[in-house]
């Protein structure tokens, strides 16, 4: 990052683009989402309770409104930083360079990303004074709200957001390159998935569900509406003959957000409405019907510029102005949504969210009804579903199988025991999350650690011999035009620092036996008891710990750098040895961990907690030494056949040259004899 943001590329014009009727129309959407916000909060005013501690009436009334500038600058920052990353063309001549398309899109993101950094302090302030129930300029507000930010879950969510927003905005005025963006837009979405924990979603007992829910609806709403206004604020600067590619792009992703939006909407209802009726009876409702008629009318202007307009794109001029005359009234109606959405976070939704927790406290721990006592069908039979696990796991299963049709439509042969390994890992990972290990998994530390074996020891291998960035690689189409896609990204991983560290054989066994030991005898593990963000993350970093291990000792995807076969056994001894010293050590444990979660779950005898802690320490020794000698058997079989092919490829240049690498070698020992 040396090149400074404030110097556009030498090819370009010095200066941004001036605003013309349609750039002002889509920028009429941040105030369209501050009334709508305004006017919702209003309607729904009646139904809110007194207040015992007022904050007053600038918190009050500051609060929605500087939320709804928020999420309009957080969907413009993604957008923006989206089309300069994924989306418009690049500069042929100099891949990673910004067009001037892509300069212009990275500049606006930089205004969009202070605005939204700004929004998002302001959001933390008065958030935090709404907790404490003091105005601003309390000094009371100015004793708490530091504990407020760092020991309150939700005031660390809003600074966490706040950092990553940081990031962003950094990013973009560091560099003018490709790679900025990249990093900006990554940023972005995670400044995003904090503000999942707020709001209803936290609170309910499908609470998992429902901040998994969330966060897919704010990413797909910022990349469906962030997307659409970038592209008409840039578009005069895209080149004519490129801007087809550019919408079909756009078009594409604009396709996946809003059925990422319509199935996680659907899921917020369901756990928040008791019957349909209540779409009309309740003020809830009421809102989140307005919500409902935006969608159907957005999706169904997204289909005739899928099926009418972008099709003839590139021969008729007036199907652009159609384009973007649909464009600029898409984005006034997403900012009427925005802020009808910031309006429904405020009013209380009708199901009764205390009902269950109020029968079994720990139901309100789990998020769900406390299951019954454990034994091996109760485990292998139990489901509670985890939405997003398992639409990943349908996605992932449906993209590999589309990948290896594509091949074979070219006809190139794809071994069938690579897509057999692919969709037991995913079936793994479903059984893992919404099968009994997810149901149990926060129950027993016992069935934790069947949970955790399962997404660290078993799961990864079978995904990693299905080769899955090798088929990637071959199936996703490369770009022409300078711009990175997919492939370009994927490819630039591969062969970025970052990877070349992380791949070392040594450094990947010590994060994949090392996170063990942080994991247990380290705060992370009630954390990851106790806080859904730590369950994630648990589940996250397990999975692609076992997934990096495991890649680097049997996979065939391209690696910067392979070990040689007898490294690669002697990782898995040691590995094998250090499994069966921490399984030992759990079972020899004298203290329980995690005890105040086993308190909370009404289990405080210590004996008994003790004896399932060591079961699962003896899970951890035994079910982690099988598919350590079944991964010693791959990788001595590989080398089998990797010697195999060296002989095979000795022979043929033999053939060809005569033995002449033999005869030098006589020749060479005849010499030394003389």
């Amino acid at each position: 990052m040396t090149d400074i943001a404030s110097r556009p590329p030498r090819t370009a014009p010095r200066q941004l683009p001036r605003l013309r009727a349609a750039e002002i129309l889509v920028l009429a959407a941040l105030p369209i989402a501050v009334l709508a916000a305004i006017a919702g909060i209003a309607y729904t005013g009646a139904e809110q309770p007194a207040l015992i501690i007022d904050p007053g009436p600038l918190v009050r009334n500051g609060l929605p409104i500087a939320r709804a500038i928020h999420d309009v600058a957080a969907a413009l920052t993604i957008g923006l930083t989206l089309m300069a990353a994924l989306v418009l063309p690049g500069q042929r001549s100099k891949p990673g360079l910004p067009s001037f398309a892509q300069w212009t899109s990275a500049r606006l993101a930089v205004w969009s990303s202070a605005v939204w950094l700004a929004s998002a302090i302001a959001v933390t302030a008065f958030t935090a004074a709404n907790v404490i129930g003091v105005p601003l300029s309390s000094p009371t507000f100015r004793g708490q709200i530091m504990f407020v930010l760092t020991d309150l879950e939700l005031g660390q969510a809003l600074s966490v957001s706040c950092l990553c927003i940081a990031g962003a905005l950094i990013s973009l005025l560091l560099s003018i390159r490709t790679t900025a963006a990249g990093f900006a837009l990554a940023f972005s979405i995670l400044a995003l998935l904090p503000l999942s924990l707020s709001g209803h979603s936290a609170g309910a007992l499908e609470h998992g569900n429902a901040v998994n829910s969330l966060a897919v609806h704010l990413i797909g709403v910022c990349v469906w509406f962030g997307g659409l206004a970038a592209l008409v604020l840039v578009r005069s600067r895209i080149p004519a003959a490129e801007l087809p590619t550019a919408v079909r792009r756009y078009s594409v992703l604009a396709l996946w957000s809003f059925l990422a939006v319509a199935a996680s909407g659907t899921l917020q209802a369901a756990l928040r409405l008791q019957t349909p009726a209540e779409l009309i009876t309740t003020t809830y409702g009421n809102l989140l019907l307005v919500k409902i008629t935006a969608l159907v009318a957005l999706g169904a202007a997204g289909a005739f510029h899928r099926r009418i307009v972008i099709p003839r794109f590139a021969e008729q001029t007036g199907r652009r102005r159609v384009f973007v005359r649909l464009a600029v009234a898409e984005t006034l109606v997403m900012g009427l949504t925005i802020g009808v959405s910031v309006a429904l976070s405020k009013s209380a939704p009708p199901v009764p969210q205390e009902s269950v927790a109020a029968v079994d406290p720990r139901a309100s721990l789990l998020g769900f009804p406390y299951p019954p006592a454990v034994d091996v069908p109760t485990f292998l039979t139990a489901f509670h579903a985890d939405w997003l696990m398992l639409a990943v796991c349908a996605g992932l299963v449906g993209f590999y199988v589309a990948a290896v049709r594509r091949l074979r439509t070219r006809g190139v042969a794809w071994p069938l025991h690579r897509t057999v390994s692919w969709i037991l890992g995913c079936l793994g990972l479903a059984f893992a999350t919404s099968g009994g290990p997810g149901v149990y998994g926060a129950v027993h530390f016992s069935t934790h650690m069947i949970q955790h074996m399962a997404l660290m020891m078993y799961i990864p291998p079978l995904l990693v011999l299905g080769a899955p960035i090798l088929l990637a690689l071959r199936t996703l189409a490369a770009r022409k035009d300078g711009s990175r896609g997919p492939r370009e990204w994927l490819l630039w991983i591969l062969h970025s620092g970052y990877a070349r560290v992380v791949t070392n054989p040594l450094v990947a066994a010590v994060i994949f036996a090392g996170s063990l030991v942080a994991f247990y005898y380290t705060d992370w593990f009630p954390f990851s008891l106790e806080t859904h963000q730590g369950h994630v993350l648990m589940t996250i970093h397990f999975l692609l710990s076992g997934f990096l291990f495991f890649t680097v000792l049997i996979g065939e995807d391209p690696l910067p750098s392979r070990p040689s076969y007898p490294m690669r056994l002697v990782l898995l001894l040691v590995t094998m040895a250090f499994h069966a010293f921490f399984g030992l050590s759990i079972m020899a444990r004298v203290t329980v961990l995690a005890t105040d979660w086993w308190v909370q779950l009404g289990q405080s005898d210590t004996a008994a907690l003790l004896a399932d802690q060591g079961v699962g320490g003896g899970i951890a020794w035994g079910a982690g030494e099988l598919p350590i000698v079944v991964i010693a058997l791959i990788v001595v079989r590989q080398w089998i056949r990797s010697d195999e092919r060296t002989a095979t490829r000795l022979d043929r240049a033999a053939d060809r040259d005569d033995d002449a690498a033999l005869k030098a070698y006589n020749d060479g020992l005849s010499r030394l004899s003389r």
